[in-house]
């Protein structure tokens, strides 16, 4: 719960998570690691699959740190209900939904079942900052 871009939104129009009843909705989070975003370019040419695969780790730990800020802890999690994973690739690269596997395995590690949810990986030409990987979730609380 120490993720330096958990405490801060990106610009005054974004909002990192958003409550509502017994949903948080958590805004797309980039692989930051100590603030500074890690991996640009696109899995195919400039990042390596393996290299996509640890970014979307630092994506989802990312989600998850600025989940527990806005709730306190993860007390109030029942589950993880979906996530969307994009992925900045090469029009001939198919392993999206490998490289989103990073992401997965940190939401059931450290979740457990609460963890596993349903899932999109969706390939795209470009993402913010020139991020390799965005990734964001749907959470239902209690």
């Amino acid at each position: 719960m120490s993720h330096p871009a958990a405490k801060q939104a990106p610009n005054q129009l974004v909002t990192p998570v958003t409550i509502f009843g017994n949903l948080a909705f958590v805004s797309g989070q980039l692989p930051r690691q100590n603030g500074a975003l890690k991996y640009t370019g696109r899995v195919g040419a400039d990042v390596s699959a393996e290299d996509a695969q640890h970014a979307a780790a630092l994506c989802a730990q990312a989600c998850l740190d600025s989940l527990a800020l806005a709730l306190g802890g993860y007390e109030r999690i029942v589950r993880i209900l979906k996530i969307t994973g994009f992925v900045a690739s090469t029009p001939d690269f198919v392993g999206q939904g490998a490289v989103i596997d990073g992401a997965s395995r940190v939401f059931i590690d450290v979740l457990g079942e609460r963890g596993k949810h349903a899932r999109s990986a969706i390939g795209v030409q470009q993402l913010p900052h020139g991020a390799a990987v965005e990734v964001e979730m749907i959470v239902g609380l209690v």
